[in-house]
């Protein structure tokens, strides 16, 4: 028997080798191993170290339905060799593994980043074999061997929805479903606790991510899928243990499978693992938002846009709604220029004469809504010292499109002989290279002819488990898709380096790594209720770094000073997003909106580089209160604290900070000046008590640390 102990970034991390060089992980977690091996049933623990499930293999004794505890022939596999280097990022493992029977060779490909207790896990297969194997799961990380007793442990799942973003729910094991049971009457149930997502909406039903906590411990075991099309986590029992999977696409969840023939190999999607634990709070949410953030700017393509957190107007949310002109364009250019915007976004209908939804996809100006032409538009945003913007929405082609009946069909996807059609939109296969030069013509004519300098690109249809044409099943024409986009976009980038790319899909519904690794910002919602908007800003560090979180700030036309300012602070720790009838706003509300934009400027660089906290946990949605901190150090040792009161009935709100105890700190507003509301730092209980005397009303506050 050998082990392999990698103990790297506060993570502990134990393989062994047994008598049959079958590879086990035993152990992973911020705590050192004990030197214990597990118990299991007749002395076996089946803690593989990945799964793979071949079509036709026969399955062990296991009772498993749709779980991938233990399928086939990822429980034969041997290990081959175990390779520890280290690059540029940090600690790589290479870990071969072969499977006797079919010859199928298993690559695990395991990144650390040095300083952080997270790792980034691929795993690749290769058909070493003469005969083609037909590939119905992969897992890209698998872990099993948690002792559990199930009021100890807790899950947090992050439900999303449209308009409805980034909502956590916490359940114990038995809420969900499972219950604890002595292995030596029970081996295993058949309950599982999966988290799918099909489609190319990667993100439509939750995002790609959960947290185990242990309580007693104090420690939290968190995870992340990056891929923007279907993916798939899961956590049941196996011998007494909890196992969990993390994977991209499957047979049984998304209709993926894919044929490797004699010599082909496939890579799974990215996931990261890691584990984390806090001394004076838990660990959850915290410490886990800290080491995501600072790991998701480590996997992030370098770009300015995310040092410098340029001001965004756009023209759609409360405002022109997607129905633009030149005439109603020129008088908020001059007043979003006037606040302090830096970019100047003309939202969806700019290429149609009237309706537009289902004759998208030709990208040509309307010359009826800008009679001296778009070009005159945009020229004049640059006159005013702002870059201009443009929407687009380049997967679909609407089924009025007069491109649409003169293209092939293997352009789109397709399904049992047909495209498929969701409302009134096509979807366009960026597998096909021709489709992919015709996305390359439409960048060129929006960044060359129009003058874009950003776009905003939304998707706003979702065509389900991908499409057959040129490939062996649905979910595998899905992942060739995604990926593809991926290249394109990625050449996108490197054709056009200053270009801004934002992330729309209906909001936030692709609100994956996949994609936020490539584009510069994400839109977090299409949320038009700004007292709903604090949960989904509060949150979003969470799912994403705060300087790709794209958040609206809508005055409303008829609103007042409160709701002005309420508006201002969702964004104001993250990107703001600026909308609404500026020009129609008065005096005071339109200095507040200057106002909070000067603000930003001011803090924007140290917003770059700060990790959140969250004082009163995370938000739901209906809260009286909310909160949303960020943390910076180094020479600007301060927290910036963005707090809401949504309705609640008393004034004041006490925010524990236990991180800071004992650290005096010069204490104030930072937006908006000259209103009600106060803050107070005790520093000896680790308190900041601050009172908003409005019922629906919030402030920015900072608090500057001194020794």
């Amino acid at each position: 028997m050998k082990y392999y102990q990698i103990n790297e970034n506060g993570l502990f991390i134990v393989f062994h080798e047994t008598t049959e060089h079958q590879l086990r992980l035993l152990h992973f977690s911020d705590r050192p191993w004990d030197g214990k091996l597990p118990d299991g049933m007749c002395g076996e623990y089946p803690f593989y170290p990945v799964m793979v499930q071949v079509t036709g293999e026969n399955m062990p004794r296991e009772i498993h339905g749709p779980k991938y505890s233990t399928v086939s022939p990822g429980y034969r596999l041997v290990l081959r060799s175990f390779e520890d280097n280290r690059n540029e990022t940090g600690r790589h493992l290479d870990i071969t593994l072969t499977d006797p029977e079919t010859l199928l060779r298993v690559v695990l490909h395991w990144q650390f980043f040095d300083g952080l207790p997270i790792v980034r896990c691929r795993s690749e297969l290769i058909n070493d074999g003469p005969a083609p194997l037909t590939v119905e799961y992969v897992s890209s990380f698998a872990l099993t061997g948690r002792d559990w007793r199930s009021e100890d442990l807790s899950l947090h799942i992050p439900y999303h929805s449209w308009c409805h973003e980034m909502s956590w729910s916490e359940f114990s094991f038995e809420e969900l479903g499972m219950q604890r049971t002595q292995p030596e009457h029970f081996r295993r149930s058949s309950q599982l606790i999966d988290i799918s997502s099909t489609g190319n909406w990667s993100t439509r039903r939750y995002l790609p991510m959960g947290v185990l906590e242990d309580h007693p411990s104090g420690s939290a075991l968190f995870w992340q899928i990056e891929h923007n099309g279907s993916w798939h986590w899961e956590i049941s029992d196996q011998d007494g243990y909890l196992y969990l999977r993390l994977s991209g696409p499957t047979e049984h969840q998304s209709h993926w499978w894919t044929t490797l023939e004699s010599g082909e190999s496939f890579l799974s999607v990215p996931a990261a693992a890691g584990c984390v634990s806090a001394s004076s709070s838990p660990a959850f949410p915290d410490a886990v938002g800290a080491v995501l953030t600072q790991y998701r700017r480590r996997i992030r393509r370098p770009n300015a846009d995310n040092a410098d957190l340029p001001v965004i107007f756009n023209d759609y949310m409360n405002c022109l709604f997607g129905d633009p002109t030149a005439e109603k364009e020129y008088p908020m250019i001059d007043k979003a220029a006037e606040a302090g915007c830096e970019y100047y976004v003309i939202d969806a209908g700019w290429y149609a004469d009237g309706e537009w939804w289902d004759g998208v996809g030709e990208w040509t100006e309307s010359r009826l809504r800008f009679p001296e032409g778009l070009r005159a538009v945009t020229d004049y945003i640059r006159s005013k010292g702002m870059i201009p913007g443009l929407w687009l929405e380049l997967e679909v082609m609407g089924i009025h499109c007069p491109l649409a009946d003169k293209l092939p069909d293997d352009w789109f996807f397709m399904r049992h002989g047909k495209r498929l059609t969701d409302r009134s939109r096509y979807q366009l296969d960026f597998s096909n290279p021709a489709v992919r030069q015709f996305a390359d013509s439409i960048i060129r004519r929006l960044v060359e002819e129009y003058g874009a300098g950003y776009i905003k690109m939304d998707y706003n249809i979702d065509m389900g488990s991908g499409t057959t044409v040129h490939t062996d099943s649905a979910g595998e024409g899905l992942l060739r898709h995604n990926r593809a986009y991926l290249s394109w976009l990625a050449e996108t980038f490197r054709r056009y380096p200053k270009l801004v790319i934002e992330n729309c899909s209906s909001g936030g519904l692709r609100m994956d790594y996949a994609m936020l690794s490539l584009y510069s910002l994400q839109s977090t919602s299409d949320n038009e209720d700004y007292r709903q908007y604090p949960t989904i800003a509060a949150n979003a560090p969470l799912a994403l770094t705060p300087e790709q979180a794209a958040v609206w700030s809508y005055p409303l036309s008829g609103g007042d000073a409160e709701e002005c300012v309420f508006n201002l602070v969702s964004a104001m720790l993250l990107r703001i997003h600026q909308s609404g009838h500026l020009a129609d706003l008065d005096p005071v509300r339109f200095g507040l909106v200057a106002e909070g934009i000067r603000c930003y400027k001011q803090i924007r660089n140290q917003i770059a580089n700060a990790v959140p906290f969250w004082p009163l946990g995370l938000s739901s949605y209906g809260d009286l209160w909310s909160c949303l901190g960020l943390r910076c150090t180094g020479d600007s040792d301060c927290d910036y604290i963005a707090v809401w009161r949504n309705g609640a009935q008393e004034e004041q709100i006490s925010l524990p900070l236990p991180e800071k105890k004992g650290i005096r700190a010069d204490t104030g507003i930072l937006f908006p000046s000259g209103m009600d509301g106060n803050a107070y730092w005790d520093a000896s209980a680790g308190v900041l008590t601050v009172t908003l005397p409005h019922p629906v009303s919030a402030r920015l506050i900072m608090l500057k640390y001194t020794v």
